[in-house]
């Protein structure tokens, strides 16, 4: 093979993909979906396989390495970094029996996962398993994925968390529900499945103990799903206020000064910025602490696991809170469709309404901090 033939093989550095992705953004929503393509060089970068263990072929990253990842794919396009987020979902599948892990990663350390787990589906026992039918929202990224999760009910089983039945992709319906303005490009529409029969070592308790022992493992998974989405504000955020900067140093058309010459333009961006690099710090310095208390000890300390879950409330709030400000300083024109300022301010806002970010994630956080009854899952 000649130089130039392998250099043409090669993949696409982290760079490329990115800009691929940031300059493609408009074509995502038209889609309504991260299409395949794309899909195919987030395995290129390891989305897929970086909580994958190395025994099965995964690189074994940690979850601030992860989160790192999914702030600067969110900063080219946010809904893309939602989606790449559910790369998370190799710790979550940790839950299922080590040999129904081993069979879908050894196979495959790229499988991609999405899942949609409310309101749960009553599933009926039958010989191989449950017998699982019903229609549920939400399903993130499904358009790209190789297996389907849905949340289900059944008689011989009873928590407070959802038991979640795996199924192949190919045994379910995708419905097309997903019309949104805010994170519009994440194809998170309603699956439907109809009778489809799940052995039961195909099933796990969302958030239940891992069946396995690894330190990634043993990393508290309700927190980390909170952080792998909260990190996708954070990504939007500093687009915005990446964009503002570059405008900023444009001189006016009008001759006027240019917008970064402005007393409160400086005086509001220097705000904006602050709450996000506050954010972003304090995010992954508690990731990176915790993390490391793992490596000495089998959990973290109850301290920490609360902080786990407060960091992601507050990198989703203040991110979406810099996104706002970014878009406020932009000017008339950032009220056009498709506008980047209007379109990083509402997907951050979308980030910080989901239900393991919103406003009640901070109660619980407050509570667990006086030792009081929380919600179920948190911290």
């Amino acid at each position: 093979m000649t130089a130039q033939a392998a250099l043409a093989e090669a993949p696409d550095t982290k760079e490329q993909v990115l800009a691929g992705i940031k300059q493609r953004a408009p074509e995502f929503q038209k889609l309504r979906h991260i299409p395949q393509d794309v899909v195919d060089q987030f395995k290129s970068l390891g989305v897929y396989r970086a909580f994958v263990p190395k025994r099965f072929g995964g690189d074994e990253r940690s979850p601030a390495e992860f989160c790192r990842l999914i702030e600067d794919i969110a900063a080219a396009d946010a809904s893309a970094g939602w989606v790449a987020s559910f790369g998370v979902s190799a710790t979550y599948l940790s839950a299922l029996p080590q040999e129904t892990y081993a069979q879908i990663y050894r196979d495959n350390p790229d499988t991609v996962f999405a899942g949609a787990m409310f309101p749960p589906q009553k599933a009926e026992i039958v010989d191989g398993g449950y017998e699982v039918s019903g229609q549920w929202p939400w399903a993130s990224g499904i358009v790209g994925a190789d297996l389907a999760g849905a949340g289900i009910k059944v008689e011989d089983q009873s928590t407070t968390l959802p038991l979640i039945a795996v199924m192949p992709k190919s045994k379910i319906e995708i419905v097309d529900t997903w019309n949104t303005v805010g994170l519009r490009a994440t194809g998170s529409h309603d699956i439907k499945a109809d009778k489809v029969v799940v052995p039961r070592e195909w099933t796990f308790i969302r958030g239940s103990k891992p069946a396995m022992d690894d330190r990634l493992f043993r990393y508290p998974s309700m927190a980390l799903a909170s952080q792998v989405l909260a990190v996708v504000a954070l990504g939007a955020a500093r687009a915005a206020l990446q964009h503002l900067h570059d405008s900023g140093s444009r001189q006016s058309v009008t001759g006027a000064p240019k917008p970064g010459a402005r007393a409160y333009l400086q005086t509001e961006f220097a705000k904006a910025k602050g709450l996000y690099l506050g954010a972003q710090a304090l995010f992954y310095d508690t990731l990176e602490e915790a993390y490391e208390e793992l490596a000495h000890n089998e959990t973290v300390s109850p301290d920490t696991h609360v902080r786990l879950r407060l960091v992601a409330s507050k990198a989703a709030k203040d991110g979406a809170e810099a996104a706002r400000m970014a878009f406020a300083l932009g000017g008339s024109t950032v009220i056009q469709e498709g506008h980047p300022l209007l379109r990083c301010m509402i997907d951050a806002a979308g980030v910080a309404q989901h239900a393991f970010l919103s406003e009640g994630t901070w109660t619980a956080a407050g509570a667990a901090f006086f030792d009081e009854p929380t919600m179920p899952g948190y911290p």
